[in-house]
């Protein structure tokens, strides 16, 4: 194909070659390894405070292993660190990171242009006295309706780039919320356990007196029973309180992706105490509305399709629009002579809508927009509802563990003690000692019931106003709370 008019092809696909430049700059955005990560990075920073990486060789792997195993070895870890682990560690969320190195490459992708199609064709093969071949024809052809509507593409890939980056924060902060509801759950599971430990040692004591006062015969059989069924129950509940504590611990250990040596950790024994001052909510709808990482991805998609809808319409006509450039050298035998002729050529094809004129393209683009509209306003009306939800249940679950705090629990106390006071003065019987025991130790465990509530629903309110309705982000820092113990 020596003869193939190449100046010809040069000069009909100079536009496409010129208009295919990809600078540095562009590189820089969308073809390094880590495109957009950065911005995840700092987004969650920014909210919660906490390291996010994207490992994606051994050397990463090896370092981020490293450091997980100094956070979590042997140690009892709070709050933060066990959602700082699950943000380094877990690897779901890793995989969910490749999603924006995706959407960066189609944006990669739709800058550069089509690669033209080369098409070369040998006619005449074995033609007597013309050796070999009659003639040969090569042609190049490029689609120049991709390069006329190419930064409209480029356009709309950016803005699913910038939706995947949004994504990847949702997902991150939806992690660290499902990671610090773990901890608290785990937390507050083995802090019944504490305290069932508590009741069953008095339900021992108080089972070994009545059965002793059974038989100086002061205490009936029935009465003999109810204790011993007391001690039954509570060893019973004490079984079930541990296996909770195991599984919700075990729940913990899989959202910070930790296996082998690096479940040696511990959680602590107690909750931390309530806080002194409640939180407010003011502003707290338009907060929602404002920072919700769900409602900024909604936005974005909605930008997407009116891009997409422009990109629609400008094509409903015109689909398709190649230019070829081409050339042949034809050979011809005049007089026993071969004679050969070049000759040069420009063809211009396209699709005729005579059936498809482009509008129910067009009208679909329509659609799926208002589609997406209407679901945005859906949320926002959503958001603000359950803004408000969260602090009315966040308000209600201060006030019921306030209130065991500062009422039911020390009145039991007084109650116990002083029982215990008449009991050794012989004032108060043995039955009503007993009760009042047990009266105790089931007020105990409401309260830490209704303390890990709350701690839920602080963590819940917090999450409201970033990651939608269930999620938590940060909160107040939860520390070991006194006489905590070295924890499981």
């Amino acid at each position: 194909m020596s003869k193939f008019n190449w100046k010809t092809a040069a000069i009909v696909f100079s536009p496409a070659l010129l208009g295919g430049c990809v600078t540095s700059d562009f590189l820089d955005t969308y073809a390094v390894n880590d495109a957009g990560f950065a911005n995840v990075s700092a987004e969650v920073a920014s909210t919660n405070g906490k390291k996010t990486v994207w490992v994606q060789n051994q050397h990463d792997a090896t370092a981020n292993a490293k450091r997980v195993h100094k956070l979590v070895h042997k140690r009892t870890i709070n709050a933060d660190t066990a959602v700082q682990v699950a943000l380094l560690n877990n690897k779901g969320l890793q995989a969910a990171y490749a999603d924006i190195g995706i959407t960066a490459a189609q944006v990669w992708q739709e800058a550069l242009p089509e690669n033209p199609r080369v098409a070369i064709g040998v006619l005449g093969i074995g033609t007597p006295g013309l050796e070999a071949y009659r003639a040969i024809e090569g042609i190049i052809a490029n689609n120049i309706l991709r390069l006329a509507t190419r930064d409209r593409r480029v356009d709309i890939a950016d803005t699913r780039f910038r939706q995947a980056q949004k994504r990847a924060v949702l997902q991150t902060l939806q992690l660290a919320s499902r990671t610090r509801n773990a901890w608290i759950n785990a937390v507050g599971a083995f802090e019944t356990v504490f305290y069932l430990n508590q009741a069953k040692a008095s339900a021992d004591a108080a089972s070994e007196l009545a059965e002793q006062l059974g038989r100086s015969g002061a205490l009936t059989k029935a009465g003999q029973a109810r204790e011993h069924v007391f001690y039954a129950e509570l060893t019973g509940q004490r079984a079930e309180a541990k296996l909770a504590a195991k599984s919700a611990k075990e729940e913990l250990t899989r959202l910070m992706g930790l296996w082998g040596q690096e479940v040696d950790y511990f959680v602590p024994d107690r909750l931390p105490k309530l806080p002194n001052r409640r939180k407010s909510n003011s502003h707290i709808e338009r907060a929602a509305l404002q920072n919700r990482v769900d409602i900024q991805i909604a936005k974005l998609e909605l930008e997407a399709l009116a891009k997409s809808y422009g990109l629609t319409d400008a094509t409903k006509y015109l689909t398709d629009f190649e230019i070829i450039a081409g050339g042949e050298l034809e050979r011809e035998l005049d007089a026993g002579e071969i004679e050969k002729v070049k000759t040069g050529q420009v063809e211009f094809e396209f699709v005729i809508p005579i059936f498809d004129t482009g509008k129910p393209r067009l009208r679909k683009a329509e659609l799926a927009y208002m589609r997406a509209a209407n679901q945005l306003a859906e949320m926002a009306v959503n958001a603000r509802s359950e803004a408000r939800s969260a602090y009315t249940e966040y308000n209600a679950r201060y006030e019921l563990a306030r209130h065991y705090r500062n009422n039911v629990l020390p009145l039991r106390t007084t109650i116990e003690e002083e029982a215990l006071l008449t009991y050794n003065g012989m004032i108060t019987n043995t039955f009503e000692l007993l009760a009042d025991t047990r009266a105790k130790a089931n007020a105990v465990l409401l309260s830490v019931n209704a303390k890990r509530n709350f701690w839920l629903a602080d963590a819940n309110l917090d999450g409201v106003v970033v990651v939608g309705a269930g999620g938590s982000v940060g909160g107040e820092a939860m520390v070991v709370a006194d006489g905590g113990g070295a924890g499981h």
